[in-house]
């Protein structure tokens, strides 16, 4: 019993670790519903963790691994054993001839959707395509990239496909249909390599250095392109709880300045004591906001979020304009049109970047200057800057005389970096410098950017 204890504490432990908020009520909850259940039917328990303990979408798929982290199908000797067993009892070699006769195994249960033997071949598939040989004992390791590249289940997506088409599906629903199936085998893959390893090395290690924090916590330049359209997603559900809260906030605070003498005039009245408060209007809060953002390499990926976060909350905001830089400035303003759809929105920085890209280097303090240059009527004292990027501007000038004079003529300025703070003026980055004129918030997540968002309006 106690073993179950400790490995539920490790549990709830990693899942706070990973991003997931786990409150001590929550803890407790889970417990009392966990005794309710029967613990031989492993998904009812893991329904019932995820019932209490799981409070957005976007953090299924992080619970979903380390659950199975921590409460795999197979656990100490029995899957030691039990692959031990497969091997003598097989001993089928790593050869083209059983490679051909494993992927026509898989086809066929990829084709039927067959669930219980698709876990079995993913099962097999770690065992015998994706074992890493260590120099010692405890060494050994298993991998699921090498499986899946000795494999390529992704390369019987067509023959899937034309299966689907003899059952009758149209092409686009064979085509999504065959996409899903392979890429829920691809996931089976992964989570018995992390099995494997997590029996080897125990799940606190595999939960430290192989499971991907939620959605919200995942940092922009780590994120896949997976990853990105469910970023996408989070996105616009992040602007409108950020808008019902900001609204709430204003019409709370929407009150002025007391005004003493229209409230001791209405005093006299009630004998001079001041039965109502009379206030002054409030001046109006909305600014003008101009964004410039580096949207060279990785960082591309947070500056298109960030862009797409500051549009759905434009409402806030007098006017926004947008601007795209490497070495070269771009007006990016009309791609953020009313009534755009997102994903649109998406493809259009995309294209923006892949033509920016083809200028040069990242350079700051040209583009800076350039910015200065061509769109001098852009800041004004009703104007807040923002800048985003990670201040690496390959050894270049930093013209930090020309930031000084765009902080100067608008009324606030932001810098957001996507990098870890302790990356900060490591190799070309020019972080702390460029943090001396504007100042500079890291903001690496979604989380941070909402932050950041609710902070400056």
């Amino acid at each position: 019993m106690s073993g179950l204890v400790d490995r539920h504490i490790s549990f709830l432990e990693a899942l706070r670790a990973a991003g997931l908020p786990v409150s001590l009520a929550e803890d407790l909850d889970a417990i009392a519903a966990l005794r309710a259940l029967d613990w031989d039917r492993r998904e009812v328990v893991r329904a019932g963790y995820a019932a209490t303990l799981v409070k957005k979408q976007s953090q299924r798929p992080t619970f979903d691994v380390l659950f199975d982290l921590y409460f795999p199908r197979l656990v100490g000797d029995g899957a030691a054993a039990a692959a031990r067993d497969e091997d003598d009892q097989q001993q089928v070699a790593d050869n083209a001839e059983a490679l051909t006769a494993f992927r026509a195994e898989l086809l066929d249960a990829l084709s039927e959707a067959d669930q219980q033997a698709l876990q079995e071949l993913a099962a097999e598939m770690v065992a015998r395509f994706g074992a890493m040989p260590g120099r010692g004992p405890g060494l050994s390791s298993w991998s699921a990239y090498t499986a899946l590249q000795r494999v390529a289940p992704a390369e019987l997506v067509d023959r899937i496909v034309s299966a689907l088409l003899a059952e009758g599906r149209t092409d686009d629903e064979a085509r999504r249909e065959a996409g899903r199936r392979v890429g829920t085998f691809t996931g089976m893959v992964e989570s018995d390599a992390r099995r494997r390893i997590a029996e080897e090395k125990g799940p606190d290690h595999v939960a430290n250095v192989a499971v991907r924090p939620s959605i919200d916590r995942l940092d922009f330049t780590a994120a896949r392109r997976a990853d990105l359209e469910q970023m996408r997603r989070e996105i616009y559900p992040l602007a409108r709880r950020l808008a019902t809260r900001l609204t709430q906030e204003h019409h709370a605070k929407r009150r002025g300045p007391l005004d003493f003498r229209r409230t001791v005039r209405a005093s006299i009245s009630t004998g001079g004591v001041p039965m109502v408060t009379h206030h002054r209007p409030k001046r109006p809060h909305r600014t003008e906001l101009v964004v410039l953002c580096d949207v060279s390499g990785s960082v591309a990926n947070f500056a298109q979020f960030t862009l797409l976060l500051v549009y759905a909350l434009r409402d806030q905001f007098e006017k926004v304009r947008a601007f795209t830089f490497i070495d070269h400035v771009h007006e990016v303003t009309e791609h953020f049109r009313p009534g755009a759809d997102p994903a649109d929105v998406l493809a259009d920085l995309a294209a923006s970047t892949a033509h920016a890209a083809l200028w040069g280097r990242t350079n700051y303090g040209r583009a800076f200057a350039k910015f200065e240059e061509n769109h001098p009527d852009a800041l004004g004292p009703k104007s807040s800057l923002l800048v985003l990027g990670d201040a690496r501007s390959n050894y270049s000038d930093l013209h930090l005389e020309v930031l000084k004079r765009l902080a100067g003529s608008a009324k606030h300025a932001w810098w957001l970096n996507p990098e870890h703070r302790r990356h900060w003026d490591t190799g070309d980055s020019a972080a702390t410098r460029y943090g001396e004129v504007v100042p500079m918030v890291e903001c690496r997540n979604l989380t941070q950017l909402g932050e950041f968002v609710h902070d400056i309006l």
